[in-house]
């Protein structure tokens, strides 16, 4: 019998898929990052384009820089800015048609205004629409809004809720006292608590320093030297006015610049967030590990399959989807932030291209921490393991009888030499049990109530001030 042989390329355009995500941030997790894509898709971008030049159009008629004496009234400002919380897929597609023309997107937006402006009768103002901008002046307050509302509305809004997340597992496990692992080996215990605190600690602080983030506008021309203003309008303070309409955007002027923003804000930024994304990694590492050695198990989701031919597996992948996921956003994110901060003398265009993908940057953390925080859901602690494994390390306690000894000595009251290399020689590369401790406890020359202390302490109880730390990330 012959063995049929699919030859290369057979299926190739066979089949009728069409306008299909590349991205998968566009398909199986659209629903996760959709929040993300109100602002920093190709949509949100134009949005915001539209409403720079509205806010640009009011404040100019308003402040009557140009001597037209014609203030737009209450009730135009509501109609004009009803064009960006009204605007819609049609409106995306209007402009999509427009830029086929244009061969430009912000002249395509430029005309999308002008547009609305006749429709409401207003060709008065026409001429206001982007007057003395270069298209830059409009992109870079457009990226500042864009960047900024998804920052704080969704990306800050879900790293919180992770830390939260964190925060309760630790005041939950603070005192459940566990073995450390310095090195891989068996070491001075904690508590479970504990160390999820300290991850905890580290992300609250990337949090801080991402909140106190500052967002830069320029609003200065082709060159970053407001040139056709003064000679349009010699009288006007085009610093003074620019500065108060670029706060007035809820954004920080910028006042040197060439004819970009020179985008040192973004890297900034960036730099905080790939840190929060490499603290997340290396929670998602650890908690992995403790998955691995049974110090979390896993409760299975309702339906899910673990291991397509292993039925006992309850596979830890929302800490390894999160681990990759951080690692793909922490690329795009350096990338950005190492192409954004060069620009060839007062323009190029480099950073046309590389911000259209801050989506994708910060997407792929988002998709992280949702699988982060529902992966910490998912676990419940082995408190059983945890003790099993610390009475199987009584060897940690040299550390304490070695400090113990040192203390005692120093206070006179042993005359012990090199307590440390006496324990060396009990513990290092042995196991030994409570039986073997408490009776070389006995046979030291220290104080009594040293003694006593030291015959009382187990591996679960030294733990020092571990809980007590848990209650210093709640201040």
């Amino acid at each position: 019998m012959g063995i049929s042989v699919q030859k290369a390329g057979q299926y190739r355009h066979v089949s009728n898929l069409s306008n299909q995500p590349l991205s998968p941030l566009d398909g199986r997790y659209q629903p996760v990052v959709a929040e993300l894509g109100h602002h920093l898709s190709e949509a949100g971008l134009n949005r915001a384009r539209i409403n720079v030049e509205i806010e640009w159009l009011i404040f100019l008629a308003n402040r009557n820089l140009l001597g037209t004496n014609a203030p737009i009234d209450g009730v135009l400002q509501e109609q004009l800015r009803k064009i960006v919380t009204k605007f819609s897929d049609a409106d995306v597609k209007e402009l999509a048609q427009t830029e086929a023309r244009t061969k430009h997107d912000v002249k395509a937006v430029e005309y999308f205004v002008r547009d609305r402006l006749s429709s409401l009768g207003r060709e008065d103002l026409l001429e206001l629409t982007h007057f003395a901008c270069t298209s830059e002046d409009i992109n870079n307050l457009s990226y500042a809004i864009t960047i900024r509302d998804a920052v704080t509305d969704v990306w800050l809004t879900k790293a919180k809720a992770l830390v939260a997340a964190l925060k309760e597992l630790a005041e939950e496990y603070k005192d459940a006292a566990m073995l450390s692992r310095t090195h891989g080996q068996p070491a001075t215990p904690t508590t479970m608590g504990k160390e999820i605190a300290v991850f905890a600690h580290r992300l609250q602080r990337q949090i801080t320093r991402i909140e106190s983030a500052e967002y830069l506008g320029k609003f200065s021309g082709a060159t970053g030297t407001w040139s056709a203003h003064v000679v349009a309008a010699p009288d006007v303070d085009w610093l003074k006015e620019s500065k108060s309409f670029v706060e007035s955007l809820g954004l920080k002027f910028n006042p040197l610049t060439t004819q970009i923003e020179s985008h040192d804000w973004q890297a900034e930024l960036y730099s905080a967030i790939t840190l929060f994304n490499r603290i997340l990694h290396n929670l998602c590492t650890d908690i992995w590990t403790y998955i691995s050695i049974n110090y979390f198990k896993q409760t299975p989701v309702a339906g899910a399959t673990g291991s397509s031919t292993m039925p006992h597996k309850v596979n830890p992948i929302r800490f390894e989807n999160a681990e990759s996921n951080l690692e793909i956003s922490n690329a795009i994110l350096d990338s950005l932030s190492s192409t954004l901060v060069t620009s060839r003398l007062q323009r190029d265009l480099t950073d046309s291209s590389a911000q259209r993908n801050i989506g994708l940057g910060l997407g792929h953390s988002l998709l992280a921490i949702d699988n982060a925080t529902r992966g910490l859901s998912e676990i419940e602690l082995s408190s059983a393991v945890l003790e099993a494994d610390l009475f199987e390390n009584w060897e940690v306690l040299a550390e304490a009888i070695q400090t113990v000894i040192r203390a005692e000595v120093a206070a006179g009251r042993s005359d012990i030499s090199d307590p440390y290399q006496l324990l060396k020689e009990l513990t290092r590369g042995r196991r030994i049990n409570s039986e073997d401790l408490a009776a070389f406890v006995q046979k030291l020359n220290i104080g009594q109530e040293a003694k006593d202390r030291l015959l009382m302490l187990k591996p679960n109880t030294y733990t020092g001030l571990a809980a007590l730390l848990v209650l210093l990330i709640s201040k």
